[in-house]
């Protein structure tokens, strides 16, 4: 047989060259697979189950607690919050784009007045679209509400428009928002049928102590978990 069909090809020599690339592949992922494994496997040994077990505990009683505080806050404000369905109404999505952000008081409050960047006081509220839809709301039923959701805290962050459109509402007081698209949720999300949507809101703003603690202390128990937790991790 002559020399030169003992010699590999060039297309051979790449074959061979592939599978050894694929070969140490599996090898170097079934690695780290089993380090990974590993590492969650040691990170569930050290967590304390028991201590675990009781904030989560801790954390589902005092959810309990903020909504059972929360229907009675329901009861306070449900029906003045409902009087003001009457506002959803169909818009023209073009001219609140066009003309910017607008706001209007329905009813004036008599608390301190928010200030630009103030996140200290929780609100309850109806979205809605130019369609006159409801996209969103306190409610806990849209078509035939019999309360209210826990209020909304503005500590989770807000759009832009909602921001910049309770600064100088005072807390008790009720405003209505008109905010373009740009000012919502922009290109960024799909809402009210598209992107650059137009939205309105009525908005109540109000002040709470007791509920202003209960988040606190929820918070606190959430921080203590996550400690718990990847502080094992990190042992």
């Amino acid at each position: 047989m002559p020399e030169k069909e003992l010699k590999t090809s060039l297309k051979q020599r790449i074959f061979i060259i592939v599978i050894a690339v694929i070969l140490l592949g599996s090898t170097i992922a079934a690695y780290v697979a089993t380090v990974v494994i590993g590492d969650l496997q040691k990170t569930s040994s050290k967590i304390n189950n028991e201590e675990l077990t009781a904030l989560e505990d801790e954390y589902s009683a005092k959810q309990s607690e903020i909504n059972d505080y929360g229907n009675e806050l329901s009861k306070k404000y449900f029906d003045t919050m409902k009087s003001y369905t009457s506002r959803v109404k169909a818009y023209n999505a073009t001219s609140i784009n066009n003309d910017g952000l607008k706001t209007k008081d329905l009813k004036e409050g008599t608390g301190r007045e928010l200030k630009d960047g103030d996140t200290d006081y929780f609100a309850y509220y109806i979205g809605w679209c130019a369609d006159e839809s409801v996209f969103d709301s306190s409610f806990n039923d849209e078509d035939n509400p019999t309360s209210l959701n826990a209020p909304l805290s503005a500590s989770v962050g807000l759009i832009e428009g909602w921001d910049q459109g309770v600064i100088g509402m005072k807390i008790g007081g009720v405003r209505e928002l008109s905010i373009p698209g740009e000012l919502a949720y922009g290109d960024t999300q799909e809402i009210c049928g598209g992107k650059n949507s137009p939205l309105k809101f009525v908005v109540m703003a109000i002040d709470d102590d007791k509920l202003s603690t209960l988040n606190s202390e929820l918070s606190e128990i959430s921080s203590k978990i996550n400690e718990v937790y990847y502080g094992s991790a990190n042992n």
